[in-house]
């Protein structure tokens, strides 16, 4: 397997820790922060998009860290799905950190001095972004843990900004049920190495079959459950809601798009590389139905849009358990697409609230009113990423749902297809919902006289500012540029489905030409 560009595979978990370590060092310089954190996560772009080419056209590419073998030392792999991951979730970052830069004194930085008031947004930024691709590049158990906890420490400063009681409260939550998910991995990590004396994910892929089945079933049940409650599986999801809203609107937006994302690409890498043949195909079936059907129906109940999109995030997890469940290159395939789709989709939506925000004062419908008066750039914002949200055509929404439901009708068991009614009916509230806040914020008469309370009276999107609108905007850019690309991005997605199911691409990748599975 040529792994020419194997040295770009650690560049996308460097960059972003030494561009960290350069923002901590440059914490009185605002203007330093923001040149340094720009230029690491294009940097980690540029990094990311010769990845996925390379992966895609050369195969796996494989770094063995110290020139150590797999047998002995770190190994960090990227295939064609953590290439993707790679790259979908440094866009969002990207977009993100133009944000929060745009938004100035408002958010982090102050204008006044030239000087930040809280130094640590930066710094944490790209350590959340360095967790993030170690989780997605890392070919051993133990480094998808060192992700996870990067995530974890970042999530929590970003999390608590500003220090209020409401954001440190439900910072607490978070770091409650984000640790108690960290121990049970570790545990299953602990007995994993104890079974088979490794924790690489090919040579487990090999070891494991040797092991006793009730030995190999619990593994796999612990491992299940400690990537479930990171993202935000029923019936493990009942902190997200809580905890998202209350944080700034930047770090909603990256929280939202990727921090269960995380996740979701741990249970695929290890139920199709560890445990191809699972046990718990129909328990996963049944996660995806409890989790599409209590999410939307959590958000159909709500006025504030910011919780309402959160029991969305929850409720569309659900579509991505269901793509896993199925196991097929077809449900695989179109989870992976849900998943690329449903990180741009939903960072963009966190993003436009926070527009919300600053034009009516607040993000709760009650409270609004009239916004497609004051500011119909906002309005226009807002509904193309909530209508790919709720799946009408031609979004990629539209087309990553329809490509589950026709790997769910394949399945052909009466468990597929009642989840395929689920997810018809979920696509349908999902559009109820979205509609709800659409109708209240932007159309209905303002009652209270809050809307325009904000920076924003009368419409004048220069009030609002440009550096919050153009990162935005190009974020709902690149969701409707992936509608036209849809084709060749589905593509991609089915290929590192094949690969997955295959298994035999990343092994002799990793393990060397003529591995017997």
């Amino acid at each position: 397997m040529i792994t020419e560009y194997a040295w770009l595979v650690p560049m996308v978990v460097l960059l972003p820790l030494v561009g960290a370590g350069l923002t901590l060092a440059a914490a009185r310089n605002t203007w330093v922060q923001r040149v340094v954190s720009m230029c690491v996560l294009i940097g980690m772009l540029g990094c990311a998009g010769v990845l996925l080419w390379a992966a895609d056209t050369l195969g796996p590419q494989v770094m063995y860290v110290g020139g150590w073998t797999p047998f002995e030392g770190i190994t960090l792999v990227v295939d064609r799905l953590s290439a993707l991951m790679v790259i979908v979730s440094t866009t969002v970052t990207l977009a993100v950190l133009a944000y929060s830069i745009g938004q100035g004194a408002s958010s982090f930085d102050d204008e006044s001095d030239g000087h930040s008031p809280l130094p640590v947004f930066h710094p944490s930024l790209l350590v959340l972004a360095a967790g993030v691709t170690t989780t997605f590049v890392a070919g051993d158990l133990f480094h998808i843990y060192v992700g996870f906890e990067m995530l974890l420490a970042a999530s929590f400063v970003l999390l608590t900004l500003g220090g209020t009681l409401e954001r440190v409260r439900a910072g607490i939550t978070y770091v409650q049920v984000s640790l108690l998910s960290s121990m049970i991995f570790l545990a299953a990590i602990g007995l994993v190495y104890g079974a088979t004396g490794t924790v690489n994910l090919a040579l487990l892929s090999q070891r494991l079959g040797e092991i006793s089945p009730g030995t190999a079933a619990l593994l796999h049940v612990m491992l299940l459950v400690g990537f479930a409650v990171k993202a935000a599986v029923f019936p493990m999801s009942g902190w997200l809601p809580d905890s998202y809203p209350t944080a700034p609107a930047p770090v909603t937006a990256v929280f939202a798009g990727l921090l269960t994302k995380v996740g979701i690409y741990a249970i695929i890498r290890t139920q199709t590389l560890l445990f191809p043949q699972s046990r718990f195909e129909d328990l996963l079936l049944w996660a995806a139905l409890l989790t599409m059907v209590v999410g939307i129906l959590g958000a159909i109940a709500q006025d504030d849009i910011k919780r309402m999109l959160s029991f969305t995030l929850v409720s569309h997890i659900g579509y991505m358990l269901f793509g896993i469940a199925l196991g097929s290159t077809h449900g695989l395939g179109s989870a992976i697409f849900y998943v690329a789709h449903h990180i741009l989709i939903q960072t963009t939506l966190f993003l436009v609230v926070g527009l919300v925000e600053r034009v009516g004062g607040s993000s709760d419908s009650t409270r609004l009113g009239d916004l497609a008066r004051i500011s119909p750039v906002v309005g226009v914002l807002f509904f193309i990423p909530a209508m790919n949200l709720a799946g009408i055509p031609p979004f990629t929404g539209f087309l990553g749902k329809v490509g589950l439901i026709q790997a769910g009708v394949s399945d052909g068991s009466w468990l597929a297809y009642t989840v395929v009614v689920a997810s018809v009916a979920t696509s349908l509230l999902t559009l109820y919902a979205v509609a709800k806040m659409w109708g209240r914020s932007f159309w209905s008469e303002n009652a209270t006289g809050l809307t325009g309370a904000g920076p924003v009276r009368g419409g004048h999107h220069s009030a609002l500012g440009l550096g919050v609108l153009v990162p935005t905007t190009a974020l709902v850019g690149v969701g409707v540029a992936l509608t036209v690309v849809a084709g060749p991005l589905f593509g991609v997605a089915t290929r590192a489905a094949v690969d997955l199911v295959q298994r035999t691409p990343y092994l002799e990748a990793v393990l060397g030409s003529g591995v017997s599975l």
